[in-house]
């Protein structure tokens, strides 16, 4: 990180993570656009109510991994070996007992999850075979999610990129092969999915198993501070991708009783949408991370400053672009997805797009800022923005504006949900910003 220019490590980090993450929502997208050509309406429905059990486990991932490598960052930039090895230690314990918890669901509770989330006749034994199989995929997503995070934080951000890129494009690949050429339906859909980050992990085995790593894997009794550590700093990006599913379940609720399956399916073209979308924000922010907690070990506060500056006006220009994309080419957009030429469901999604998308700029914003508190240790705001935009604020203005807007209400609740929670990041901002080296 020494050896270039401020700007160029942020563009060198921002830019192949924001691949990486890219690469990751692109496992859903391929599952979204194969399964629309290949099970219609139906398929596409049953995808979509599966999708947030996804969120909970990469969120999972990303926690485990984001809070681990952003320790590490510190401790490796404070030539703390010992304590660079205990919190990688600990987060892979952390990484196995969650994964044996959703494993187990996957075997025992998929059924009855599937029925929560809103299944129904038609799509009931869809939904459940993705919630089967891809809780028993678990390891592998949370294992990839957390190698990601530290191999990047070792100064190898192009391997972390590369090795994402090639599983999503192998789940493109076996997503084709296993639905229309083997004719698996969803259980090949799914299985192209699980095995994506097993490709991951495997292009990343050079550098997790290398001699010249900065990580190492210790016989260590796990260690409640580290444990602590690690939960209290991934926690916001948990709750990142909780409230991506939350918004999910909240929407697939409020949808259903509006407009039924058709309904559902034309969400689930937006939905998708914008995991991609949102993954340049969530690249921007993990790009940073590294970046932002080695100046912070060091106490540069004004590399700090500079990467964050850096970070807001990339996401202010990817937004403009973004937004201006997804109005003008609404209809073609929607048109992908709906295989059956749906009239009512190429509706319902071109409004969806138009409105949902004008959150863009607000959404940016709360994800970044919520990555610059964790990687500068300032959990508290970090857990506050995200509770906020995932939890606190969201359900109540979903319901409201359902209420009194129907479809055009739920579209403008999430817009309305990251204005505010912004208002709010922007003030804890202001409140932190001379705080960063209190304990």
């Amino acid at each position: 990180m020494t050896k270039n220019t401020p700007f160029q490590d942020f563009i060198r980090y921002s830019f192949f993570s924001i691949m990486g993450m890219i690469a990751i929502s692109c496992y859903i997208l391929a599952d979204t656009f194969f399964v629309a050509q290949g099970l219609g309406t139906n398929g596409l429905a049953a995808l979509n109510l599966a999708i947030p059990t996804y969120d909970f486990i990469h969120g999972t991932g990303l926690m485990l991994g984001m809070g681990g490598a952003t320790r590490f960052s510190i401790l490796k930039s404070q030539n703390n070996q010992k304590g660079a090895d205990t919190i990688f230690t600990n987060t892979v314990y952390l990484g196995i007992f969650f994964s044996i918890i959703f494993m187990l669901g996957g075997l025992f509770f998929s059924g009855s999850l599937a029925r929560l989330l809103g299944a129904n006749q038609n799509t009931f034994e869809m939904t459940n075979t993705y919630l089967r199989v891809m809780m028993l995929f678990s390891p592998a997503f949370i294992f990839n999610d957390i190698i990601l995070c530290f191999v990047r934080n070792d100064g190898n951000p192009r391997l972390s990129m590369i090795a994402t890129v090639c599983g999503s494009l192998f789940n493109v690949v076996f997503d084709y092969i296993f639905i229309f050429p083997c004719n698996m339906g969803m259980l090949g859909a799914v299985l192209a999915t699980g095995f994506s980050p097993v490709v991951g992990l495997t292009i990343m085995s050079p550098h997790w198993l290398g001699k010249k790593r900065g990580f190492h894997f210790r016989k260590l009794v796990p260690d409640a501070d580290s444990i602590r550590t690690n939960i209290s700093l991934g926690f916001p990006s948990l709750l990142s991708q909780i409230s991506a599913a939350i918004v999910m379940i909240i929407f697939n609720m409020l949808i259903l009783g509006l407009e039924g399956n058709t309904g559902v399916a034309a969400y689930g073209v937006i939905a998708n949408i914008s995991l991609v979308v949102l993954s340049f924000y969530t690249g921007i922010a993990q790009g940073i991370q590294p970046l932002v907690s080695h100046s912070y070990g060091r106490k540069k506060t004004d590399g700090i400053r500079q990467f964050l500056r850096y970070a807001m006006i990339s996401m202010v220009i990817l937004s403009a672009v973004m937004y201006l994309i997804l109005f003008v080419f609404a209809d073609p957009i929607a048109s992908a997805f709906n295989s059956e030429h749906n009239a009512k469901l190429q509706e319902i999604a071109i409004t969806g797009l138009k409105l949902y998308f004008t959150s863009l700029v607000f959404a940016g914003f709360n994800i970044i800022l919520s990555m610059y508190f964790t990687s500068v240790e300032k959990a508290l705001p970090a857990q506050i923005i995200s509770l906020l935009r995932g939890l606190i604020l969201i359900i109540p203005i979903a319901f409201l504006f359902a209420n009194l807007w129907d479809m055009t209400g739920v579209w403008m609740s999430f817009p309305a949900t990251e204005l505010v929670t912004a208002v709010v990041g922007a003030v804890l901002y202001f409140i932190y910003k001379n705080r960063l080296y209190s304990k």
